[in-house]
């Protein structure tokens, strides 16, 4: 079936802009594959990702502010005062900036929170991390990507025109054998895996990195800021700083910002700002949005308390939610994953959830393998002793709903506990969501 075959069942060609209504073929039948072999053959028109009102006593776990930082009234008079005073910026690229600038000040405060020499502050994690990359890699350099790494870090690969080589997840073995068909190169990972909330095993990394004579860069976008001490990632917790080349963040996670932050030496960020496409062809980040970084950075060094809540709540959750016999022992911090499998039986899994007033995101391919969508719980610092019960009582009344013993995952677990030694299976690339 065409995209305009289609119209008279979803669309209508009013809801197109005249150009698209005779788009070529290679357009459509990739906008039917979406709209027509997923959402209404595979999900019988429902869009996985269309979000209901959300009631006002609903437990809302799709976001990323760990730490509840974006209703501190201190962060938004500070962003608020930078508005005001400003009479007026110069709107250009980070390249230019003068030394002294108020990004270069800030880029060195969140250097030495993290314990390196300098770093650099981006549009986005997104871009941080393709530049980076980017940067780094070339055809003759392969990059060799933890199979759930964030997506732009593949993407960081393809923009380098480099050998993208994918490793069995937090696999250290499977890294070494790669290593040792392929060559050094740039190992990269997440310190904290956005699907399913696992931790990297970055000692090993470290040494396998140091021996191969590789570049190791660890994107610590879930883990900085709830993690390590006064915030500053798993890499400072684990006492690994001066062993990883590079650290890289999104600051829209505990951060509540926007922005991106690279570790690095002053020498390194000469030469990135002059070689990095995302970094060259980006405007700045405007004073009221380093007013807001500034200012959380500062909440973020004190939040020991909430640190330490988030991850007496992870534990909670965990703990019961394991008790149910839901499987959710890939990961062990505050993102929490409930794996179906299949889209459909994903679907029906976050609908009966909102039934209970537990709202989470779905996440399914590309963000997952094709098989393996799954519904993610972040849990967040502010969440009421009420709340967490409601999450188990949700969970649990969702056993009875639906066939949770079917899942994707439920599988897995009851195979892990009939074999003990297994093969090991490639599973294909899908990089995280936010």
């Amino acid at each position: 079936m065409s995209h305009a075959s289609m119209l008279g069942s979803t669309q209508t060609l009013q809801e197109f802009l005249p150009a698209e209504q005779c788009m070529p073929d290679f357009v459509t039948r990739r906008m039917d594959r979406h709209y027509v072999t997923r959402i209404e053959q595979l999900l019988g028109g429902e869009h996985p990702h269309a979000w209901q009102p959300t009631p006002a006593n609903a437990v809302y776990l799709a976001g990323n502010d760990y730490l509840c930082l974006a209703g501190e009234a201190q962060l938004r008079y500070a962003q608020l005062a930078a508005l005001v005073q400003s009479e007026g910026e110069l709107l250009m690229s980070a390249v230019y900036l003068q030394q002294g600038s108020a990004q270069h000040a800030l880029e060195q405060r969140l250097a030495q929170w993290m314990g390196a020499q300098d770093g650099v502050l981006t549009q986005s994690g997104w871009a941080a991390n393709v530049g980076l990359v980017q940067t780094l890699a070339g055809p003759d350099v392969p990059v060799y990507l933890d199979m759930q790494a964030h997506a732009s870090l593949w993407e960081g690969a393809q923009s380098a025109a480099a050998p993208a080589v994918g490793f069995l997840h937090n696999d250290l073995a499977h890294l070494a054998k790669q290593l040792a068909r392929h060559g050094r190169g740039l190992i990269v990972v997440d310190a904290l895996y956005s699907t399913n909330g696992s931790v990297a095993p970055l000692a090993g990394l470290v040494e396998l990195a140091e021996r191969s004579g590789s570049i190791l860069i660890v994107d610590e976008s879930h883990s900085l800021g709830t993690h390590g001490p006064q915030g500053a990632g798993l890499t400072a917790a684990l006492g690994l700083v001066e062993r990883v080349h590079f650290r890289t963040a999104s600051l829209a996670k505990a951060f509540a910002g926007r922005a991106g932050f690279i570790s690095c030496s002053s020498r390194f960020k000469g030469y990135f700002l002059s070689e990095s496409r995302p970094a060259i062809f980006s405007s700045c980040l405007l004073r009221h949005e380093l007013a807001w970084l500034a200012a959380a950075l500062e909440f973020i060094k004190q939040a020991d308390g909430r640190r330490a809540a988030l991850h007496q709540h992870s534990r909670y959750v965990r703990s019961h939610l394991t008790a149910l016999g839901l499987n959710v022992s890939d990961g062990s911090e505050q993102i929490i994953a409930l794996e179906a499998g299949l889209e459909p039986h994903t679907l029906a899994l976050r609908k009966a959830l909102e039934r209970h007033g537990v709202y989470g995101a779905m996440f399914c391919a590309p963000a997952t393998a094709k098989n393996r969508s799954l519904v993610r719980l972040t849990l967040n610092s502010g969440l009421t002793a009420a709340q967490l019960e409601q999450i188990v009582q949700a969970c649990d009344a969702l056993r009875e709903e639906l066939d949770w013993q079917n899942w994707s995952s439920t599988r897995r677990l009851q195979r892990r506990s009939q074999v003990s030694v297994s093969q090991p299976r490639v599973v294909r690339y899908h990089g995280g969501y936010d």
